[in-house]
């Protein structure tokens, strides 16, 4: 649905402080031109038209498409784990359909593909959008540590490539599977080799 211009601010304004409004319509637009054509085909003038709004509102505050793309697809940053500390393996089991859920949403499925492939193309980018989820890799190591501390988890398991066995799977199930099919419940048993080595 196209916003009306009218009710958005177009002019720059020195000074002026950004107006949520037109952070929300840029996002709604983007996630729904996501959907319809495809993170390939989206181009920043479609989403501007789109959000009733002009591309230099767009580059004021996302510096490239790729940037947009992620936070519209991923509108809050991860910042901690929500469920209590408890079993490692359970806790890993929660990470992972908590990812899955996240990755299996229409708009992360349509613009994964595409914005995986530009950021591996791009190290200044995939370092800029990454950086949003610095606050959830700090929550998993100090989760991992408890675990050690515990005895639950053996001492000398990797936390940074844990974190890469919780996202990974998921991320190539949304870029690879056609369906939903291959991320349904089941799907989620992580071995507790996992963390016990």
């Amino acid at each position: 649905m196209k916003a009306d211009p009218s009710s958005l601010d177009k002019a720059p304004g020195a000074g002026r402080p950004r107006d949520p409004r037109i952070d929300s319509a840029i996002l709604a637009a983007t996630a729904e031109l996501l959907v319809q054509i495809g993170y390939s085909n989206l181009s920043l003038a479609a989403v501007a038209e789109r959000a009733g709004t002009t591309k230099s509102a767009l580059y004021r505050r996302w510096s490239s498409k790729a940037e947009l793309v992620h936070e519209a697809a991923f509108p809050a940053a991860p910042t901690a784990l929500e469920a209590p500390a408890g079993d490692i393996a359970a806790d890993v089991a929660m990470m992972l359909a908590a990812t899955r859920d996240v990755f299996t949403t229409p708009v992360v499925r349509a613009a994964l593909p595409g914005l995986v492939a530009d950021m591996t193309a791009d190290a200044e980018l995939n370092a800029r959008v990454m950086s949003r989820f610095t606050d959830l890799f700090v929550a998993v190591r100090a989760r991992l540590r408890e675990a050690v501390d515990r005895g639950e988890a053996h001492p000398d398991v990797d936390p940074d490539r844990l974190i890469e066995l919780i996202g990974e799977p998921p991320c190539c199930g949304c870029c690879c599977a056609r369906t939903k099919s291959s991320t349904t419940p089941g799907w989620i048993r992580p071995p507790r080799s996992w963390c016990t080595g």
